[in-house]
Order: structure tokens, then C-alpha cells, then sequence
């Protein structure tokens, strides 16, 4: 717990002068003058799919909120539907009130909707599991998946987010986002996930290069070991690029360069859907690329 916890907590502002445990009762004076707003969003943005319940303590803690804020702002989001208690009755979780509002926001269901027919096809031709994700700040952002016949375990999961570098639908994305993305990544450094992982800046910047030429992106075991995929961009009536599309298979289990044209297809046939659905005058709502904070 204190592993995952610790990952949460980087999500959120520093707590500059606070040790570990100081706050479990007066709370950082990182939250002088901060709204109710940006609290709850505290509270809310400490579950992940790592922490997906935490207790009131863990909660104070992650957020450094005091636990008499702490516990009545839970309160109000538990009320609200927001939040729930676990069955334990000693923690909370996410409530349904928030995948109900999650579900309308459109880009990601629009594009869902449009893209998963040519998913499903490419599941069926290739028996491999099929993602498609978006950029969102610096991350990639699962739309969705389909799991094929003998799915490879990949960390992407449907609402999850996965570093750009790493991944074939992260390279599509990268590629095409402004250049002061690729900039900023690579001030920050590139986090290394395998020994496979492309951290140098100058191959980096060459498999990018090859991406925008030939419309294919590959990961090659460099997020997982033993995961690969092979992904290709969707783009809109303006030729803009709004998605990716991948195959993931295990290494071994096939040739990348041989599924690259099935992906291609799969994802200019769902380009032309997009184009399509604004031509005559649907509701295309999917929202342009996202560069940078969340």
C-alpha cells in the first residue's frame, strides 16, 4: 500500500516542509486558500487502478486535506453518489454516479461508437486483442479494448493511461501531437519500462520520423516483456489525427509486419466513418487531441 500510495501522491501538488504522517490531523498548508473544488477533485483524483479503495486515513494522507475535511467533504460525496463506502464499511471507493456522468462525455463514446464495428472485424481477422486510444496531456487514453482469443496480460485497460513512448498507440499519437510535446517529454526524461524501452532521444526521434512516413508504429516488448503491438492513426475530415488503433499480441505469436496492413485498414475504414458522420452532418464529437496538463 505504501508502494501505490506514494504513486498517487505524485499525482497531486507537492507538500513542501510536510513529513509523512504530519498532516494526519491539521493537513498541509498546501491547501491555504485553495477552493472546495480543487479538494474534492483531491479526493476523487487519489483512487487509481492501483488504489481503488482507500480509508479515511489513506485519504488525508494521499491528499494531505486534514481528516476532519477530509471526512466531511467523503461525506458529501458519498450523499452525492460520487463516492461510496467499500463493503467494509472502513474505506471508500468510486461511486456510480460518476461512470454514469463519465458516460456522456462524448469524444470518447462518439469515437467509440464509430471505431468499434472495424475493431471487431480486425479482432476477428487477426484473433488478437485490438485497443484504441486518444491523446490526453502527455498520456495515452484507452477508449477501449477488445481481448482476442489468447490475450497477451498488457496494462491498458478501457479508461487507463499508458506513457506515449512506449506504446504503438502512444508512438501514433506522439507523432502527430505538437512538437513542444515530444520537447517536454524529453526535458522530463524518459522513463525506462523494459530493456526495450526507447528512452534515447535520437531513436526516438527517427521512429517518429517512420511513423508520419509510413502510418504504422510499433512497440516492440517495450512497455511489457513479451507484449507487442503494431498501430496506425485515425483521422478526421480535416486530416487531423484524433486516435490509434493496435493489435497486441504476444511476442512470438505473430508477425507485426504482417498485421500492419489489417491495421491500416481497420483504421482508415474508421477515418472515413468519422468523416462520413460529419459530412452529413452527425454528431462528430470527437475532440481534437489534448496537449498538455490534465
Amino acid at each position: 500500500m505504501v508502494g501505490t500510495m506514494a504513486s498517487a501522491r505524485a499525482r497531486l501538488p507537492p507538500v513542501r516542509g510536510l513529513a509523512m504522517g504530519a498532516s494526519m490531523a491539521g493537513g498541509s498548508t498546501q491547501w491555504r486558500g485553495r477552493s472546495v473544488i480543487s479538494k474534492v477533485v483531491s479526493l476523487l483524483d487519489a483512487f487509481t487502478p492501483a488504489t481503488r479503495e482507500l480509508s479515511l486515513g489513506e485519504l488525508a494522507q494521499i491528499t494531505g486535506l486534514p481528516v476532519s475535511t477530509t471526512y466531511r467533504l467523503a461525506s458529501e460525496l458519498v450523499a452525492w453518489g460520487g463516492l461510496e463506502r467499500a463493503g467494509s464499511g472502513a474505506g471508500y471507493r468510486i461511486g456510480m454516479r460518476l461512470w454514469e456522468l463519465g458516460t456522456l462525455a462524448p469524444p470518447g463514446e462518439t469515437l467509440r461508437d464509430v471505431a468499434l464495428p472495424f475493431m471487431q472485424d480486425l479482432c476477428q481477422a487477426t484473433h488478437e486483442s485490438v485497443h484504441l486510444a486518444v491523446l490526453d496531456g502527455r498520456e495515452a487514453l484507452y477508449v477501449d479494448t477488445i481481448a482476442g482469443r489468447s490475450a497477451v496480460p498488457v496494462r491498458s485497460r478501457r479508461g487507463g493511461r499508458l506513457p506515449l513512448h512506449a506504446t504503438g498507440v502512444g508512438k501514433v499519437l506522439l507523432a502527430h501531437a505538437p512538437a513542444a510535446l515530444l520537447e517536454e517529454l524529453l526535458e522530463a526524461g524518459l522513463p525506462r519500462y523494459t530493456p526495450r524501452t526507447v528512452i534515447a532521444p535520437a531513436h526516438l526521434r527517427r521512429a517518429l520520423a517512420e511513423v508520419r512516413r509510413t502510418g504504422v508504429a510499433y512497440a516492440r516488448e517495450e512497455m511489457s516483456l513479451g507484449s507487442l503491438s503494431v498501430a496506425s492513426p485515425v483521422v478526421d475530415g480535416d486530416g487531423a489525427v484524433v486516435a490509434a488503433m493496435a493489435v497486441v499480441l504476444r511476442a512470438g505469436h505473430g508477425d507485426l509486419r504482417r498485421l500492419a496492413p489489417a491495421v491500416r485498414t481497420a483504421a482508415i475504414s474508421t477515418s472515413r466513418s468519422l468523416h462520413e458522420r460529419a459530412r452529413f452532418g452527425g454528431p462528430l464529437a470527437v475532440a481534437r487531441t489534448r496537449h498538455g496538463g490534465r
